[in-house]
């Protein structure tokens, strides 16, 4: 089978720093792709939550095919239209005053983080440089964002890791109370913590946050990776709870499947970061760009938000009939499933041997399909599931 020589000849060249499945991918449509043999499968991960618009959707390919054939990358020495028009729709939908453009969900906490420090320093001094991150949180894979993380199974080879960063239980507000102290310059949080079990925060608990920060002009940093650009039913996360962070990350979905990472900031923060204080190479590509606004005009359009709403709506009153599942969770089209007696990941390879891609999260099944997933797809691959969890 030619997928076998391709994994063998993958192993040979590539660092085995991913547990992979046996899957060789070779081409998508819609919410469905093809591997290398000819078998085609249901797709309720979409790269992680980053194929927001499916695979290969027909007018953002169009997007992406003409700015590729127009320019394909600049020096941010200069500008380009299609970056500055992101960046406008970008901050009018989200609200920002401003925005920074990475690869990655990990560059862009990166900026977060830097921006947060900076403020401080520039205002109060050295100091007060500490962000506390909640218990079970996932801000990303360098080292800064490694230490932001607030999982001891991530702390561990790459010493020493930086220092900075204290963890909150999430939902104690007694322990936030507790640590909230005149060192520290931000709070960073997930409003659904999506690798530490696809769990959302409690609202009093959020709310606590923002009440108990505003007064002594502490930074509330929301990381939207995998949240944010309409997995949860809302552009935003935080608009379930009524919020907007001094900053905001976004990753993910955010171009439909190319590389782009954002970090946003709020009229206070827009100009923290000065000429040579931060920057990025490809950072605002002029493709990923074009990808990001094929997205926006998907998300924007009328009733895409709400149908993202209903979709999930659909999922959970049919996981919750499920006689195997003992509790979903998570906020939207991003969804946890706890089940009764079997292990999640040996239910994600069965599912890939009947034709369906999930994903895991802790003890968890966790699911992110496309937004663009349309209700017959869900029942299917819900029947495929279903075959797992009752046989």
């Amino acid at each position: 089978m030619s997928s076998e020589n391709t994994i063998k000849k993958f192993n040979e060249h590539v660092m085995q720093s991913y547990g992979r499945y046996p899957l060789v991918m070779e081409q998508g449509s819609g919410r469905r792709c093809k591997d290398e043999d000819g078998r085609e499968y249901i797709d309720f991960g979409s790269g992680i939550g980053t194929n927001s618009l499916g695979y290969c959707d027909e007018k953002w390919a169009d997007a992406v095919c003409a700015q590729v054939r127009t320019l394909q990358h600049n020096s941010n020495y200069y500008y380009t239209a299609v970056q500055a028009e992101f960046a406008e729709r970008l901050c009018a939908v989200s609200g920002y005053s401003k925005v920074f453009f990475g690869n990655s969900g990990a560059e862009a906490n990166e900026c977060a983080i830097k921006v947060a420090r900076k403020y401080s320093f520039d205002k109060y001094g050295k100091g007060r440089h500490n962000i506390i991150t909640l218990v079970n949180s996932f801000h990303g894979r360098t080292i800064a964002t490694l230490s932001a993380t607030g999982q001891d199974v991530f702390h561990n080879y790459f010493f020493p890791f930086v220092e900075g960063f204290i963890n909150v239980e999430a939902n104690n507000i007694a322990d936030l109370k507790a640590k909230l102290d005149d060192t520290v310059c931000a709070v960073m949080i997930e409003y659904v913590q999506g690798e530490g079990g696809v769990n959302k925060l409690d609202k009093d608990f959020v709310d606590a946050i923002y009440e108990l920060c505003a007064p002594k002009d502490i930074l509330v940093i929301a990381d939207e990776i995998q949240t944010g650009v309409g997995r949860t039913g809302k552009f935003l996360a935080g608009e379930h709870y009524g919020k907007k962070a001094d900053i905001t990350t976004l990753a993910k979905g955010i171009a439909g499947g190319l590389p782009m990472g954002a970090c946003l900031v709020n009229e206070k923060l827009e100009g923290v970061l000065t000429a040579g204080t931060h920057g990025s190479t490809f950072g605002g590509n002029p493709v990923a760009c074009a990808g990001g606004l094929a997205v926006l005009d998907r998300i924007e359009s009328e009733g895409f938000l709400d149908s993202v709403s209903a979709k999930a709506e659909h999922f959970r009153e049919r996981l919750e009939k499920c006689s195997e599942v003992a509790e979903v969770s998570g906020l939207g089209l991003m969804i946890g499933i706890t089940l009764k007696s079997k292990k999640a990941a040996d239910v994600a390879k069965a599912a890939l041997g009947k034709g369906l891609l999930v994903l895991t999260a802790k003890e968890k099944v966790r699911l992110l399909p496309p937004l663009t997933i349309e209700v017959s797809e869900i029942d299917a691959g819900l029947d495929l599931l279903f075959e797992i969890l009752e046989e």
